[in-house]
């Protein structure tokens, strides 16, 4: 059908109308032609044929914009050799749009398995009904001897001193397309234990070296996110202009106000990431109450940081895209109890993360001239239900591209 309407319990538009109850909304060649009461929208399209769907929820479909799927998931989940590698990436990337995420930021790092070019990544996603944006980004990695890749030289190790090479990071800031994890100021732990990544933590770079290089993507036009955590990686990161903090594990009270007062944007990954805590509830609760425009996000495929006690995991098994309305859960649990509108709570799945994708005219509400990505749902997700199988049938450009009826 090439236009349609659809008739629910409540929309939750997360926009300016906030939750429409017995709402309706009207598609058209994908995108959303009209969105109102039942009353007011069905008079205004009367001749149109209408679903029936007023026993759920309709909201904007997910978005996880900070994510590793097609790079490090295949070799971390599968004995994948090159010629099946994208195979089963494109597997990973149905779990995640069966899993109400129609739109994803992915990181491509590096990785020594893996001798792919950018090209190589975006071509794989084609055809697949979803919205990718890639992060192109250089990594570091907390062995006992660091280890330094990009996205640029692929499978190939790089020195410390090639990070900061401006030749080497106008070409990775060229081919990104939104502010990821672009570099890693602290090394990172991956989904190494504990014990075999030893300096995971522990700092990349200096002040000035953080300057040149975010001058270098400000200079190109481009945002730059960074994976930080801890006090004086934070710190270093809003003095040199950073626009997006991923993680930032660790952060103060004052550093959340700086970052606040400064507009920076910022990732929550409360299942882990980094070598701090992740974020906790109450932490996400500070941000929004900062009016930081936060993004809960999976950093999928990762382990569950150990002994935290807003995640229900009971061991350190990887944990991908299904996991996003859990691990969101508790968060939006508590900016409920304080009182919070269900739509802004649930943009901390939507709308933020497409903000960090620079898609916001482009999905992430439900509101005419949209994309028509949407879920049909038995709650709004990740705030009354966490289980995948309660979303009913998942939308993308407004076609049904899941359906669990």
């Amino acid at each position: 059908m090439s236009i349609y309407m659809i008739r629910a319990k409540k929309i939750v538009t997360v926009s300016q109308f906030g939750t429409i109850k017995d709402g309706a909304m009207v598609i058209e060649n994908g995108k959303i032609l009209d969105v109102g009461t039942w009353e007011n929208v069905r008079k205004q399209h009367s001749s149109i044929h209408a679903i029936d769907y007023t026993n759920y929820v309709i909201t904007p479909s997910l978005v996880d914009c900070h994510t590793h799927l097609l790079e490090f998931a295949p070799t971390s989940l599968y004995p994948v050799t090159p010629e099946t590698h994208f195979i089963v990436g494109k597997t990973i990337l149905f779990h995640a749009l069966s899993s109400g995420i129609t739109a994803l930021g992915e990181q491509i790092c590096g990785h020594p398995l893996c001798d792919f070019t950018i090209e190589d990544y975006r071509k794989a996603i084609h055809g697949m009904p979803l919205n990718v944006s890639f992060a192109t980004t250089s990594i570091s990695i907390g062995f006992d001897k660091i280890v330094h890749f990009t996205s640029i030289t692929q499978s190939t190790a790089v020195r410390k001193k090639d990070l900061i090479d401006p030749f080497l990071v106008k070409q990775i800031a060229k081919e990104s397309d939104y502010p990821g994890e672009n570099i890693f100021i602290n090394a990172t732990p991956a989904n190494f234990s504990a014990n075999e990544v030893p300096n995971a933590g522990k700092l990349m770079y200096s002040l000035k070296e953080m300057k040149q290089i975010v001058d270098i993507y400000h200079q190109l036009g481009k945002k730059i996110g960074v994976h930080v955590a801890g006090k004086e990686g934070i710190e270093m990161a809003l003095e040199v202009g950073v626009d997006v903090l991923h993680h930032a594990h660790g952060i103060t009270d004052e550093l959340i106000k700086k970052a606040a007062n400064l507009g920076v944007q910022i990732v929550a990954t409360p299942i882990g990431g980094t070598h701090l805590t992740p974020n906790s509830p109450e932490e996400v609760l500070k941000f929004v109450n900062e009016n930081i425009a936060v993004s809960i996000s999976t950093d999928a495929y990762l382990p569950p940081y150990p002994g935290v006690a807003w995640l229900p995991y009971p061991d350190q098994s990887l944990k991908g895209p299904d996991q996003l309305m859990l691990i969101a859960n508790p968060s939006m649990r508590l900016l409920k109890q304080n009182n919070y509108d269900e739509n802004t709570i649930l943009a901390l799945l939507t709308n933020n993360p497409a903000v960090i994708l620079g898609k916001e005219k482009q999905f992430g509400r439900l509101e005419r001239g949209l994309d028509a990505n949407f879920l049909v749902a038995e709650g709004i997700p990740g705030l009354e239900i966490t289980e995948t199988e309660k979303i009913k049938k998942v939308f993308y450009q407004g076609k049904m591209v899941i359906n669990r009826l």
